[in-house]
């Protein structure tokens, strides 16, 4: 499974889910179990390098922002949501999270920002194929840390000023 592959299964769940993040890991795990397990640990691969990418201050900012707050857990599972909204989104964020005030048509804190199931999928889908757990997939350890320069996250100024495009659009009241 190529990159192309990866995120055009991840485009054609989210769109037949309807952007529900539970039904599209549904989906996933569904179209998983019909490849081989080799096309599995690739896709997980793939997921999992994004993730890691994701792993970024203004990423949690904006996770912040559009959730009105955001622990560890909940920016893990915001990652994974980031990976479920497809290329364009993902890649527009992962260079410029202040670019998601355009990239998002909407953003309801109760149903979307959450996509934890979306990370387990693989795992899931290899469990089911080969009745064992899914190999180590032989990539860099994930950083201790967050890519780029810190901020407090709890700082309304300073999440303004960092994220002026997407506090100005979720959060200016």
């Amino acid at each position: 499974m190529d990159e192309t592959e990866f995120w055009a299964l991840i485009d054609s769940t989210r769109r037949e889910a309807d952007g529900d993040p539970e039904e599209q890991a549904d989906l996933l795990v569904e179209r998983l179990t019909q490849l081989d397990p080799d096309a599995v640990t690739y896709f997980a691969r793939h997921f999992e390098s994004r993730y890691s990418r994701a792993y970024q201050w203004d990423l949690w900012a904006a996770a912040w922002i559009l959730l009105d707050g955001a622990s560890d857990d909940v920016f893990d599972g915001f990652r994974c949501w980031l990976i479920g909204q497809g290329r364009e989104v993902f890649e527009g964020a992962a260079h410029d999270a202040d670019a998601l005030a355009g990239l998002l048509a909407d953003f309801d804190e109760e149903l979307d920002g959450d996509g934890e199931d979306l990370g387990f999928a693989a795992d899931e889908a290899y469990e089911q194929l080969t009745g064992t757990v899914l190999p180590e997939l032989g990539l860099p350890e994930a950083p201790a840390d967050p890519a780029g320069v810190p901020l407090d996250l709890e700082n309304p100024t300073a999440l303004a000023e960092r994220l002026p495009k997407l506090w100005d659009r979720f959060r200016n009241d």
